[in-house]
């Protein structure tokens, strides 16, 4: 059976209004047309990759594109998970997390998208705390960054809900200009002085070799309070 060989297939994280996991084929297609349909307010680039400038039907393109060349470049050493959120039994948006080197640094880098219908409603915060407690409560992550445009307050809003201290400043190039973009970093210990919403993660124990994690290693980890 696929979820065998890829027991990523299994993974859940679900929140009190969400559940975050791997899409069928027909749900990725689904979560492509939400992209379609747009992702921001028309004239604004919040990404360093523009696509979401693309007409709809190569920006849906784009999504299945990018989720298939992330699984299957996967390896333990460099990973990219892009879980798919559904709210109300329908997908919403992605929110990804990756990492290099995981099983030696414990640091990810998340990354997130939403549809323009279902924004405002408190789901982009909800949909990265849950990846957090993926991260730290169940993959030992010690921290997590984030990088926003300045512009960006959306994303900027979602950190500074979460805990996250600003970390810098980096310098991209953005349709042939310089654009200068804001660092964030969250720590461990801060999130875990934080009152969270309640998570359960499920089918996570299989997939612990494909993110970097020696099973022992996690088991004889002192459980988090979350």
């Amino acid at each position: 059976m696929m979820i065998d060989i890829w027991p990523l297939k299994a993974l859940r994280v679900r929140s009190p209004r969400l559940e975050l996991r791997l899409p069928s084929e027909e749900e990725l297609a689904a979560v492509a047309d939400v992209a379609a349909r747009g992702v921001h307010a028309p004239g604004a680039r919040p990404f360093v990759t523009l696509w979401t400038d693309l007409p709809p039907a190569e920006r849906a393109r784009h999504v299945v594109q990018q989720h298939w060349s992330r699984l299957g470049a996967w390896s333990p050493d460099n990973w990219a998970l892009e879980l798919v959120a559904f709210f109300e039994g329908q997908p919403v948006g992605i929110q990804e997390m990756r990492a290099e080197d995981f099983g030696v640094r414990r640091e990810i880098v998340s990354g997130s998208w939403l549809g323009i219908d279902h924004q405002g409603q408190g789901l982009g915060t909800e949909m990265r705390a849950a990846l957090l407690h993926l991260a730290f409560t169940e993959l030992g992550a010690v921290s997590a960054r984030s990088v926003s445009f300045a512009d960006n307050h959306a994303s900027k809003s979602v950190s500074r809900k979460l805990g996250y201290q600003p970390d810098g400043i980096s310098r991209d190039v953005l349709g042939g200009q310089v654009v200068e973009s804001q660092r964030f970093r969250l720590s461990e210990e801060s999130w875990r002085r934080q009152e969270h919403l309640p998570m359960t993660v499920s089918g996570l124990a299989d997939c612990l070799p494909l993110f970097g994690i020696d099973h022992h290693a996690t088991a004889s980890r002192p459980a988090k309070v979350s």
